[in-house]
């Protein structure tokens, strides 16, 4: 079977993305839909929550999103971050985006190498804060696993919601091939298409927890990404289509 279409779950990419030098080079239709998206919660439900923003001295940022919802989350409530707050990043490229709220030079930020758990150290050398973790209503086991190893005062605040977005003007079945990157987006599938069968549509999941729920809505996985080969979804998709094409 020769795949002529492809949905990916996710915005439309920058002109030099490879996905769109994959559609050229194999001739491809590759089309792009969100099958998420985020929408923040308001004050009144992070009062719910019993989240007061004055408490904490230490902010743990995991994501852009996070960041722009804690933000303005603050502004709504009339709370001046004040300079004397720590920022724990997980990464270099978040901690950078945080020049789009604050003056980076002059704020206390440390950030990780890539994964959540290269933080550890920096907690253990900043042990005394207060930290806020803002998040989604889904987070990752590993995050919670590695707060509690910590030894540190944490506390985690849903600041946003990760939504399944309307699909209903789609056919997903006009595709040859279907492309996911959270298992929020398999949730999406099921609930914008309740009858869908898998029978010839190949479906390509990045990550393990992308799996395992395909896997467990009753899809069969045809492509996985990342592998030490092929560590970006686009290489694995290229190396997938050129071997089915042969």
């Amino acid at each position: 079977m020769r795949i002529k279409s492809i949905l990916v779950s996710q915005p439309a990419p920058s002109e030099s993305s490879p996905y769109l030098e994959i559609a050229k080079k194999e001739k491809i239709k590759i089309d792009f839909r969100p099958f998420i998206h985020v929408e923040g919660v308001d004050n009144k439900e992070l009062r719910t929550q019993k989240i007061d923003l004055t408490q904490y001295t230490g902010i743990i940022f995991t994501s852009k999103n996070a960041i722009d919802h804690y933000f303005r989350l603050a502004e709504e409530l009339r709370f001046a971050v004040p300079d004397t707050m720590r920022y724990i990043c997980q990464s270099e490229a978040i901690a950078n985006y945080l020049q789009k709220h604050i003056v980076y030079r002059k704020r206390k930020i440390s950030f990780g190498e890539k994964n959540f758990a290269d933080l550890l150290p920096l907690f253990k050398k900043f042990p005394s804060e207060k930290y806020l973790l803002p998040s989604s209503d889904v987070i990752s086991p590993d995050i919670v696993k590695t707060m509690d190893a910590s030894n540190v005062d944490w506390t985690r605040a849903i600041m946003y919601r990760t939504v399944c977005s309307d699909l209903t003007d789609i056919n997903v079945k006009d595709y040859d091939m279907l492309i996911f990157f959270s298992p929020q987006g398999i949730k999406s599938l099921q609930q914008n298409f309740p009858d869908f069968k898998q029978e010839d549509t190949k479906i390509g999941v990045f990550g393990p927890t992308t799996s395992a729920a395909a896997e467990e809505a009753g899809l069969k996985v045809d492509l996985m990404a990342p592998t030490k080969e092929t560590p970006s979804m686009t290489m694995a998709l290229e190396k997938y289509i050129k071997a089915l094409h042969k």
